[in-house]
């Protein structure tokens, strides 16, 4: 017999961020956004809650509040978050080459 629910089924691609619906923001798996951060999801924009444990593979759980309604907060590995591109400054190039490998 098959099953007569098979619309209501959730399609694995609408569970998965698409990077090119936000031009210039990226994975936040590279960097982890903050508290009060607003980010971009599966169900839209969103202000970061909490940045939670790790995941299996090693990426961050982000505890996230859609902007746009009245829903109750989710979670969300941060591999499936999109955030802003942060320009690199003078400051942040310093700091990286002055955590180098081989640096004392």
């Amino acid at each position: 017999m098959s099953s007569a629910n098979s619309s209501r089924r959730i399609r694995a691609a609408d569970l998965q961020v698409d990077p090119d619906a936000r031009p210039g923001w990226e994975i936040a798996e590279d960097r982890i956004p903050p508290k009060g951060e607003r980010v971009y999801c599966t169900e839209g924009e969103a202000e970061v809650a909490r940045v939670c444990g790790k995941t299996s593979d090693g990426g961050r759980i982000l505890e996230l509040r859609i902007l746009d309604r009245q829903a109750p907060p989710f979670f969300a590995a941060a591999s499936n978050v999109l955030v802003r591109t942060q320009p690199k400054t003078r400051r942040t190039a310093r700091r990286k080459s002055r955590d180098a490998p081989g640096r004392k």
